[in-house]
């Protein structure tokens, strides 16, 4: 492999260090820094080596960016169906349907996503719209929070769902008042009910969609991502994809914990392990286990300490009652799998935390690297928790903003002062704990930069609020940076070569040279200007699996 000598711009090695002014990569490893970097490079010209020059023309080379939680195969599968996530109105959706149905003709099923539920009050739309696009095939179109699917009527029916169908456990069926389903789904108990009489996405197109979802990633400077639900079949995919080489970015697959299957699952997941370590590939890995905690607070599923206040659903859902999720988050750290939890209501975040520290004082000190992903609400008695346990805080910043999902659905649920302590971005990072940055793509952009923009300014596109929403929760952008490269690095276990993975996150020489060039240092700009910072290229242990065009 060609050697690459970088210079000729600011070489970010993260928060505290000094940058350097060059740096030299050989065989996708780095070698040398400044002075070294530079007497290295010109050894090995003199001796006819390949040395590929790059000059950053005043640009900002770093760590690559990471994403501590995302759904990739989801993403995707996105292009696969009708293109909903831009769609403004019913009446857009509709016609985005009815036009993929007249393009893709047969008796199939459709799936789409990602849908806005802000656009129809409260979030339930009717079977009987999509009815009007297309009514001899079913649709099965996601929320883009995906845990809401609004179907048509037959796909209602080849479901088997009626008016006689009772309410699934860990699910929800609205309807009409006289009993027959309004045609919108609420979390897996009743969206497993459609998907389950669906069948499997075909391999093929689910393999695409990993390809189409590294490719999207490495456009953004991203090189390795958490598959934060991955079911059984989605590791054959995988798998196959790694073995044909045709996985673009690391993958670390989070195996879900169905707390209606477990602890059945636990051999299962044993077995995945084992397979993805068998195959080899620095490609993939699957050390890690996810959990729900709760649902979303936009559908009032989300679990709180004290009720809704649109009474919807009380104190919302707990997905694992009693002591059910301490007692698997046990078993899985027994098992040496990093725990992965989906929390997002304080009572969630608060569940979590207990069930982890439950873990580490029966089981005993091991490095571990806990995750709570998301922690859109946590309570003033918990945050300290956090760094105390070691917890790594993945959230999203990029919701962290007045945006219509919020002033619509979020804030009239949880009522003003309550939602004013959403996101705590600071107040964590401040205690001591880890803060590692995610997107939950293609929930929302899975673009780092765009994530960055929110972090530093907890304002819109559009600049509102002056000063910034809760500005108190503003974090500066170095931390937002290290939040996005070097925190991630190190939730994935790979800051350093002590568990036998490849190192990346991190700027010296034995580091593989997983890098992103920026075109301009993102310090230096307003934050209205952060989304809009070109990703010149992208690199995975020293090859440029992304350059943007001239």
């Amino acid at each position: 492999m060609t050697a690459i000598h970088f210079s000729g711009g600011t070489i970010w090695r993260g928060a505290g260090n000094a940058p350097a002014r060059s740096l030299l990569v050989s065989d996708g490893v780095i070698v040398a820094l400044d002075e070294e970097a530079d007497a290295a490079a010109e050894a090995l010209r003199r001796a006819e080596g390949a040395v590929e020059p790059v000059d950053l023309a005043d640009g900002f080379l770093m760590p690559s960016f990471g994403d501590g939680h995302a759904h990739p195969l989801f993403g995707g599968l996105e292009a696969e169906g009708p293109a909903v996530s831009t769609c403004t109105t019913v009446a857009g959706i509709q016609e985005a349907v009815a036009r993929y149905a007249q393009e893709h003709p047969g008796d199939g099923w459709i799936f789409g996503a990602s849908y806005d539920p802000a656009i129809v009050e409260e979030g339930l739309f009717d079977a009987r719209w999509l009815d009007e696009a297309v009514r001899d095939r079913p649709v099965v179109l996601r929320a883009h929070d995906y845990h809401t699917v609004w179907v048509n009527s037959r796909a209602l029916e080849l479901a088997g769902i009626d008016a006689a169908t009772p309410e699934p456990v860990l699910g929800e069926i609205p309807r009409r008042p006289d009993g027959t389903p309004l045609g919108t789904l609420r979390e897996w108990g009743a969206v497993d009910l459609v998907l389950d009489a669906a069948g499997p996405r075909p391999r093929e197109q689910r393999m695409r969609a990993l390809e189409r979802a590294g490719a999207y990633y490495l456009e953004r400077g991203v090189t390795w991502v958490q598959d934060a639900w991955v079911e059984p079949g989605d590791v054959d995919t995988y798998l196959a994809a790694a073995e044909r080489g045709l996985l673009p970015v690391r993958f670390n697959l989070a195996l879900y914990a169905d707390p209606r299957r477990f602890p059945a699952q636990l051999p299962a997941m044993r077995d995945a392990r084992r397979r993805v370590e068998e195959l080899g590939s620095p490609m993939l890995t699957a050390h890690t286990v996810k959990f729900f905690a709760d649902g979303v607070i936009e559908s009032g599923t989300g679990a709180l300490l004290e009720p809704y206040c649109s009474g919807m659903h009380d104190h919302g859902m707990s997905v694992w009652p009693g002591s059910a999720l301490e007692d698997a988050v046990r078993a899985v750290d027994a098992a040496g799998f990093q725990v992965h939890i989906h929390a997002i209501g304080d009572a969630a975040v608060r569940q979590a935390l207990d069930a982890i520290e439950r873990a580490i004082e029966v089981n005993g000190p091991r490095d571990r690297r806990p995750v709570i992903a998301h922690a859109q609400l946590v309570d003033d008695a918990d945050l300290r928790r956090f760094a105390e346990l070691g917890v790594i805080a993945c959230m999203q910043p990029l919701w962290a903003q007045l945006d219509p999902l919020m002033t619509v659905l979020t804030v009239p649920r949880l009522g003003q002062e309550r939602a004013d302590r959403q996101y705590r971005l600071r107040s964590i990072d401040e205690t001591g704990a880890l803060l590692s940055f995610g997107s939950d793509w293609p929930v929302s952009s899975g673009a780092p930069l765009d994530g960055l923009a929110i972090a530093v300014s907890r304002r819109t596109a559009d600049g509102v609020p002056d000063g910034g929403w809760t500005p108190h929760e503003i974090v500066p952008v170095p931390v937002a940076l290290d939040a996005y490269s070097t925190a991630v690095a190190h939730q994935a276990f790979a800051d350093d070569a002590s568990h036998g993975r490849e190192s990346w996150g991190r700027i010296e020489p034995g580091a593989s040279a997983d890098l992103v060039h920026l075109a301009r240092d993102p310090r230096d700009l307003p934050a209205a200007e952060l989304a809009a910072v070109g990703i010149i290229a992208t690199y995975l242990a020293g090859e440029a699996r992304y350059r943007a065009t001239p």
